[in-house]
């Protein structure tokens, strides 16, 4: 036995000097704090981006984060960091330019593993760069435009970056269900209800009649703003009745699409021809459209090694999409429809799509969190903001659909001044129940409760 206890003492100290020698890992004492090493950007930089979206710090061993209430830039709190290994990765608001600030870790925020909390603050300071001068285009690219579309235009110029306009979507198609909704929950209507065309290729019937036009009328008269889009369905095959929207289940081309001759250029004026006399009959009646076409195109083509374009008019590819954007925009303007103000929808990073800015009025962008407990947090949200401000510097950038994402006040605050906003509409939410999958009543509540937020009754007449 004694043998045995000599031979263990023996190899517990060979490995304890093993440990300490050149290329071996000293053991943390417990009582050790946590060291600050470098960060990036660097203390005293200069000329740092005015978007940048992170600071990162690196310390002498790994961390863990204990009171980010203790984190502070320019002395606010920030919402969101986040420990991994030796980096702690703080997640910034909106920065201006030329501006300094400091970052501050204080006293007892992170703490050693192992180890002990930080026994001394840590200050970085770094001043951004000038921002760059853009100015958003001051006219549409419809040509002669009514003026009705004009002032609807001039509106949202005047408010954006200052105020954000709140909307709500028609629940499938012709209502203003999920407005009424809203104005049931928080006595307010949103400014902007959108509609949907969907049901083009059955209109008119009993059921569903687009030449009826009293509840847009109605909705514009109490100076509610008008939007419409469309989910434009097409044969799955030629000569079919049976009609889809998803390239899986369709062998309609876009690609063929602008090409004469085609059953699907066919398909393709016909149903331009019959959705521009739909148009009209707001155009004839005065309203103006804040029209947003062919949206989404890219699906998750850049997302994902193997992503796929969700919508038919995107499966082509981009030459293909653009050219029937531009053969639609010249098919209205032709049609002497000068009262719509175009709307595309960026993925991010899908800028082959684009159809080029005297084809685009304003850019929207498509936000979704996972459900209502695990909503896209405001610093997410305002990384996509700012990437798209970034690549459309002369456009305004609205988030023209959302679901289950941070409080509009949490996301004015981060800095993602979106133009509007409009939550998508719940199909199995009743008419007085507080369930709503995308944007429920507390939702709502925040966004109707803050100053910045623009309803119907704050309106002006836009006639």
């Amino acid at each position: 036995m004694r043998n045995i206890k000599f031979y263990l003492f023996f190899l517990t100290t060979f490995l304890i000097a093993s440990c300490s020698k050149d290329g071996g890992d000293t053991p943390v004492p417990e009582s050790t704090a946590p060291e600050f090493v470098s960060s990036v950007p660097a203390n005293q930089a200069t000329g740092v981006a005015y978007n940048t979206g992170t600071v990162q710090l690196v310390f002498d061993r790994a961390i863990t984060v204990v009171s980010a209430a203790k984190i502070t830039l320019n002395n606010v709190v920030v919402t969101e960091v986040s420990a991994s290994d030796k980096t702690l990765t703080v997640t910034l608001p909106k920065l201006k330019g030329s501006t300094q600030y400091t970052l501050k870790i204080g006293v007892s925020a992170i703490k050693a593993i192992p180890g002990t909390l930080n026994t001394n603050e840590v200050s970085i300071s770094f001043t951004t760069g000038a921002e760059p001068v853009y100015e958003i285009s001051k006219s549409l690219v419809t040509s002669n435009p009514s003026s009705q579309a004009v002032k609807v235009y001039n509106f949202l110029l005047e408010n954006y970056r200052k105020k954000i306009i709140s909307g709500a979507m028609a629940k499938v198609n012709w209502n203003i269900s999920d407005a009424t909704w809203v104005n049931y929950k928080t006595g307010k209507y949103p400014a902007i209800n959108c509609f949907d065309y969907i049901h083009l290729q059955s209109s008119p019937a009993n059921w569903i009649d687009y030449g009826n036009t009293q509840v847009v009328e109605d909705w514009w008269n109490n100076n509610g703003l008008v939007a419409c889009m469309w989910h434009w369905i097409v044969p799955k095959s030629q000569g079919s009745t049976d009609y889809t929207y998803v390239p899986a289940e369709t062998t309609f081309k876009a690609s063929n699409a602008t090409v004469e001759g085609t059953w699907e250029n066919n398909i393709v004026k016909a149903d331009l021809e019959k959705i521009s006399g739909y148009l009209g009959l707001l155009k004839a009646k005065g309203i103006p459209v804040i029209w947003r076409p062919l949206h989404e195109a890219a699906g998750n083509i850049y997302a994902y090694s193997n992503g796929t374009a969700w919508f038919w008019w995107g499966a082509s590819g981009a030459d293909a999409y653009k050219k029937l954007w531009i053969y639609m925009f010249n098919y209205f303007q032709n049609k002497g429809l000068n009262n719509l103000i175009w709307v595309w929808t960026t993925q991010t990073g899908d800028n082959d799509f684009y159809p080029g800015d005297n084809y685009v009025d304003i850019v929207g962008r498509d936000l979704y969190g996972q459900d209502s407990n695990n909503l896209m947090t405001a610093s997410q949200i305002l990384a996509q903001y700012q990437t798209i401000e970034k690549e459309h510097p002369t456009k305004m950038v609205t988030l023209s659909e959302c679901g289950s994402v941070a409080t509009i006040t949490n996301q004015l605050s981060a800095g993602a001044t979106w133009s509007w906003f409009m939550p998508w509409y719940d199909y199995d939410r009743t008419d007085t129940g507080d369930t709503n999958k995308y944007a429920n009543a507390a939702f709502w509540a925040d966004a109707v409760g803050n100053a910045n937020v623009i309803t119907r009754d704050k309106m002006p007449s836009l006639k």
